[in-house]
């Protein structure tokens, strides 16, 4: 299968041309149980992760005689607590009028099911998020099915690698209340009126499929989910469900559509780190980090074929525990699959079906 859209470092040089520095406007994020005001009418609090990224950002825009709210933390006890502490702090005497949720990972969608329940609030996001969401919670232990573990072993993995990788993600799966049975559906190209401000509804994907933004063209100002972040770069996977996707793809294609539609100055407010300025040197630097990883992926094949196991270590050279190894081997065949769909690279199968990769030929 060709690839009909440009090379990344392309796009990354075209984006560059026109690009400002990285500034950070508050260098500090709020303490916990705290909001700061980031912009006008928005707030902003930080609830905790028990992960390596150990934070997820979330925006409170004034709504009237309350707040719209934007992402929820994970489902567990310590996240509700800081819920309930910022509505009798910071929040005391206003209430929330909804909840968005930019997309159906449990750090953004965990307590959507709670905080909609509890406060009789409805729920807006994207029909791909909702489902996504639902289906896992329905069956939050599918991963892990013969099918699966067989695709990670025909990937290079031992068994207790393949066992670890194909498990190890429930727990974290299971950090969602179910959701309301109903729901306000977002769909990108749409606007959005909150308070004062009325948003363009925008979509992003690789990351996570329609993974909602909103986007004020008044203020310059975006809501970006996990699409851009300030120093590090969004997970992009390729899942057992979905082998021969291409989510790196749709995620260079999806910062390149970003660069050509929104402004340099614009002022990004991500799901994780700080606030800033600077939105097409950021994507500039991933899209240049992606197109470098590929370039060590076609250098460690020249020398020999390699399995996605194989190539594990060539991009992730430092340890890594359970957690890290299953993301680090689905963001390594993300790598591997945006250079089989763009005919650099092929696959060859050995007489035990273990699929490896090879240079291709043209």
């Amino acid at each position: 299968m060709s690839m009909s859209r440009p090379a990344t470092a392309e796009v990354a040089a075209a984006v560059a041309q026109t690009a400002r520095p990285v500034t950070f406007p508050v260098t500090a994020p709020p303490e916990p149980g705290q909001c700061i005001e980031i912009a006008p009418g928005i707030l902003w609090a930080r609830l905790a992760l028990p992960f390596r990224l150990n934070h997820v950002n979330i925006y409170l825009i004034e709504d009237g005689d309350g707040y719209a709210a934007l992402d929820t933390g994970i489902a567990d006890d310590q996240t509700k607590e800081a819920w309930l502490a910022l509505l009798s702090g910071p929040l005391n005497g206003k209430r929330l009028t909804r909840l968005i949720v930019s997309h159906h990972h449990p750090d953004h969608i965990g307590l959507a099911g709670w905080l909609c329940e509890r406060f009789g609030i409805p729920l807006l996001t994207s029909q791909t998020g909702f489902l996504a969401c639902n289906n896992i919670s329905l069956s939050p232990n599918a991963l892990g099915a013969d099918t699966y573990r067989a695709f990670y072993r025909s990937h290079g993995m031992n068994d207790t690698a393949a066992e670890m990788v194909a498990t190890q993600g429930n727990y974290y799966l299971r950090m969602v209340t179910p959701l309301p049975l109903t729901f306000f559906r977002l769909v990108a190209g749409e606007r959005l009126k909150i308070g004062a401000r009325v948003f363009d509804i925008l979509s992003g994907d690789g990351h996570a499929p329609e993974q909602i933004m909103l986007y004020d063209p008044s203020a310059r100002l975006l809501l970006a989910a996990d699409q851009v972040l300030a120093r590090i770069t969004p997970n992009v996977s390729v899942w057992a469900v979905e082998p021969d996707g291409d989510p790196l793809g749709l995620y260079t294609r999806s910062l390149g559509s970003m660069a050509a539609s929104l402004p340099e100055d614009t002022f990004v407010l991500p799901g994780h780190e700080l606030p800033f300025s600077g939105l097409h040197t950021r994507i500039a630097e991933i899209l240049a980090h992606h197109e470098e990883r590929c370039g060590t992926i076609l250098e460690a094949v020249s020398e020999k074929p390699m399995t996605v196991a194989d190539l594990v270590p060539v991009l992730f050279p430092r340890p890594l525990d359970p957690h890290q190894m299953s993301f680090a081997f689905s963001e390594t065949h993300a790598h591997v699959n945006l250079l089989i769909h763009r005919e650099n690279l092929a696959w060859t199968k050995d007489e035990d079906d273990v699929l490896r990769v090879v240079l291709a030929t043209r």
